[in-house]
């Protein structure tokens, strides 16, 4: 006899699974959106139990490439450029939203301690502000005569969850606090570039973004040293720089866009000593 699948409505937790099982990416956008309803409207439960899904289901399309074998996106304003920008900004919002959701079905509790309620209350509003960057982005592209799929995408951005599925802590070090912190320093210039090519919605997309990725790193962190404190180390900078050496592939490039960083409560003093360039 199959297995019957989690049923969504009941809690949190078959709610993840469901998102991190839904094929289209669109529906998986939507159905982050009413889940989200649902659950702060009281009609949902709370997490019920841990989901260990090594990989989230995936379109048809894109076409999923090892880094090394991507095409090199042109420069300048040109249409094609910017399809390429967007697109590949769509995946990577795409699989925040998978992100944000595998947090919540992964991990409920920590060295035999409950994860509070509120951990969960904000990676769900991480995956729905991840969700509507996507559908904005993928909108945009639908202006442009195209759509996300319609080119190859980075097969690697799953790597670091992978690797960091069984420590709580390693994934909070990177995940918000690399990756989505690489975003507080990229997009500006990005901002810019759409701005001198005078498609100012494009750029208030990228404004949008940016502005909320900036909780998403605050709140990284928050629970980086809320997990850190259970894992005995008071040295929460030099243990975040330790996990970063053991489970971050590349290097922290610098410049970085320190105002925003401080903004997310994420100081200098922590990246810097092992940054790069």
């Amino acid at each position: 006899m199959r297995d019957k699948k989690p049923d969504p409505r009941k809690n949190l937790s078959n709610a993840a699974v469901c998102v991190l099982r839904t094929k289209n990416a669109r529906l998986k956008a939507h159905l982050t959106f009413s889940f989200y309803k649902k659950y702060h409207n009281g009609d949902m439960g709370f997490v019920e139990k841990e989901h260990h899904l090594d990989r989230p289901t995936r379109p048809d399309e894109p076409l999923l490439l090892a880094p090394g074998d991507m095409p090199k996106r042109s420069s300048g304003g040109a249409k094609k450029s910017k399809i390429a920008l967007l697109h590949a900004l769509a995946h990577i919002e795409l699989n925040a939203v998978d992100l944000a959701w595998d947090m919540i079905a992964r991990f409920n509790s920590y060295k035999g301690q409950d994860l509070p309620k509120n951990y969960f209350d904000d990676w769900l509003q991480i995956a729905y502000e991840e969700a509507k960057h996507f559908l904005l982005v993928d909108d945009r592209l639908h202006d442009f005569d195209s759509y996300y799929g319609a080119l190859p995408a980075h097969d690697g951005l799953w790597e670091s969850a992978y690797d960091t599925r069984d420590h709580l802590t390693a994934r909070l070090a990177i995940v918000p606090m690399v990756l989505e912190a690489r975003g507080l320093d990229v997009t500006p210039a990005m901002i810019e570039k759409m701005k001198s090519s005078q498609d100012l919605k494009s750029a208030e997309i990228l404004q949008t973004i940016h502005d909320e990725e900036i909780g998403h790193v605050k709140n990284g962190k928050k629970w980086f040293e809320w997990v850190a404190d259970l894992d005995g180390r008071d040295d929460k900078d030099a243990y975040w720089q330790e996990l970063v050496g053991d489970y971050f592939k590349g290097k922290l490039k610098r410049p970085f866009n320190i105002d925003s960083r401080d903004r997310a409560n994420f100081p200098n003093s922590w990246y810097d000593p092992i940054a790069i360039g």
